[in-house]
């Protein structure tokens, strides 16, 4: 967990790793006396770093859940059948695709960028605003009509083109090349110099909204989205 999520420099594939994660899971669902809360399986994500400001978050930033199996993600659909209970239906189910990269809290207040932040341990997070502004997707000012406080969260990531390019430029000047491109783009993103960030070619994609004041009445995730665009 250190390597991965704090350190930017995992030894194992990410899908390896989630599966391990997985593992453990399962195995403490069904040995509940092994469990411990400092199991890899109650971190949302990494300590935030000392060598950045501390952000907390207005709303808990937590993370996504897995299924790698058809039966895991019919699982996940009963569970959720249980939660909402019986006056509560699901009409239908939004499909995305999935960015691998840093998630990140983008807060905008009076239409413009204020703060942006890691997710950290889900309640705070690290104050990256310097390294967030150089990236081409994130507007710094909104346009009018904008909610007086919005947060968008999403995921900063490095389409493999920027990746690549970046591991020719570190090959050629006798540097260690990453090991994949969510690594790449998180340590682009953890960069005390937003000079070097600025150079990475990241992008950013929007998919879910925090803290919103006075913002519009949405009914669906798919509603977000439309509202995002």
């Amino acid at each position: 967990m250190h390597l991965y999520h704090e350190l930017d420099a995992p030894e194992l594939p990410d899908a390896d790793f989630d599966r391990l994660v997985g593992e453990l899971r399962t195995l403490e669902a069904e040995y509940p006396e092994l469990a411990e809360a400092a199991s890899p399986s109650e971190q949302v994500g990494g300590t935030p770093s000392v060598a950045f400001a501390p952000v907390r978050h207005e709303v808990p930033m937590m993370s996504l859940d897995n299924a790698f199996e058809l039966d895991e993600l019919r699982a996940w659909g009963e569970r959720l059948d249980r939660r909402l209970g019986d006056d509560r239906t699901v009409l239908g189910y939004a499909v995305e695709l999935k960015f691998d990269g840093l998630a990140l809290s983008v807060r905008y207040e009076d239409g413009t960028l204020v703060r942006a932040a890691t997710r950290g341990d889900g309640t705070t997070g690290e104050d990256v605003t310097h390294t967030v502004r150089t990236i081409a997707d994130i507007p710094h000012t909104l346009p009018e009509g904008a909610p007086p406080v919005i947060e968008v969260r999403g995921e900063a990531y490095m389409r493999r083109s920027a990746f690549a390019a970046l591991n020719r430029a570190q090959e050629a000047d006798g540097l260690k090349a990453y090991v994949n491109p969510r690594n790449a783009a998180a340590g682009s993103i953890r960069q005390k110099d937003a000079g070097v960030a600025a150079t990475r070619g990241l992008s950013f994609w929007p998919y879910q909204l925090g803290q919103v004041v006075d913002g519009p009445e949405l009914g669906s995730h798919t509603e977000t989205f439309g509202f995002l665009a």
